[in-house]
This record gives structure tokens, C-alpha cells and sequence, in this order.
């Protein structure tokens, strides 16, 4: 294994399956591990078949540096956020830069910040008529949704699709294009090897 990587969660763990399964016979990239803020979260049971070491973690452990210090002794290529809920702050980005990413809901710069995720952003979109939506996949930095954008496409919408529809069509393309976009992002650094 060459490159490694950790996922962030706070849910129900639809992305981390995904990207679990993706890299599951993958010899040059692994998934170390998953770390959650949600004892209870539902990503726990999803990554059980792969293998997959679950961490829960609390707001302490967060802020206080450990939870930090434990990754930084882990040595990931790429920390993932993936339905990630907590603002991460200045000490994560300065100890991977470039090295965090995170997907959004939603064409950023539309639809960001704090507040702003699952069904509030597919909520937001249906009431203002939007034509299309999509996802965002980016770097994180010390703001909310504001880092360089790393790849972004669209879903049309019609008027009669429904929150639930939006949520479906957003899941769609985040299970199509996620786990390449990380592929791409650590086979572009083995290439560099």
C-alpha cells in the first residue's frame, strides 16, 4: 500500500462505503481508518465488511490537539471529509495542507457555509427554483466551504423533482464521482514517485 487514507464521518456513512469499496482491491491506496465524532453514527456498521478500523472521537479530543496528533502519527497521503459535519480548524489545515479535502451538495460557491449541508442545501435549491445543482469536491481551509476547488459538475433539475429527488440525484453523483476524484488526487502523486 502506498498511499493512504483517512475519512472523516458524521452519518450514515453512504460516501465512506463507496470509497471503501472502491479502494478495496486497490494495492497502492488504503483506507487506514475511519474516525467519527457519532457513537451512534451509521458509517460504523457500513465499513464492518471492509475491515475498516472505526474511531469514535469527542468534541474534546478535537479541539484539544489529540485526535490531531493521533492522525499526524498515521501519516495519511489525503484525510477525507466525507458527510463530516465539524469545522476544522487552523492546526489540521496547517498540518496537511493541501492534504484535506472535502465534498459539498451543492455548486459552490451557491449554497455554503455554516448550516449548510444534506437536506438544508436540497431544501434551499428546491425553493429557489434552481435549474440545476450538483456537487462540489475541494480542498478544505480554515472557512467553511471556501477552499480551492478540485472538481465540480451538474445535475439538471426540473420543477417537478422534489427534495428527496435532488438528494438522489446528488447521491448519484457523489458515489460516480468521489472515490475517483481521491484516485486521481493519490495516483497523480504515485505517478511522482
Amino acid at each position: 500500500m502506498l498511499k493512504k487514507i483517512i475519512l472523516l464521518a458524521s452519518g450514515n456513512g453512504s460516501n465512506v462505503e463507496n470509497i471503501c469499496r472502491f479502494f478495496e482491491h486497490d494495492d497502492n491506496i488504503g483506507v487506514l481508518g475511519v474516525f467519527t465524532n457519532n457513537p451512534k453514527a451509521g458509517v460504523l456498521k457500513r465499513i464492518i465488511p471492509f475491515g475498516v478500523k472505526g474511531i469514535v472521537f469527542d468534541r474534546t479530543r478535537f479541539t484539544n490537539g489529540n485526535l490531531l496528533q493521533e492522525i499526524k502519527t498515521l501519516n495519511p497521503d489525503l484525510i477525507v471529509l466525507a458527510g463530516f459535519l465539524w469545522k476544522i480548524g487552523p492546526d489540521w489545515v496547517q498540518a496537511f495542507p493541501s492534504k484535506i479535502i472535502n465534498i459539498h451538495p451543492a455548486l459552490l460557491p451557491k449554497y455554503g457555509g455554516k448550516g449548510m449541508y444534506g437536506r438544508h442545501i436540497h431544501k434551499a435549491v428546491k425553493e429557489n427554483n434552481e435549474h440545476e445543482t450538483g456537487i462540489t469536491i475541494h480542498y478544505v481551509n480554515e472557512e467553511y466551504d471556501k477552499g480551492d476547488f478540485i472538481f465540480q459538475t451538474t445535475v439538471p433539475l426540473s420543477n417537478q423533482d422534489q427534495e428527496s429527488d435532488i438528494a438522489n440525484k446528488i447521491q448519484l453523483l457523489e458515489q460516480q464521482h468521489f472515490p475517483k476524484t481521491i484516485a486521481s488526487l493519490l495516483y497523480k502523486d504515485i505517478d511522482e514517485i
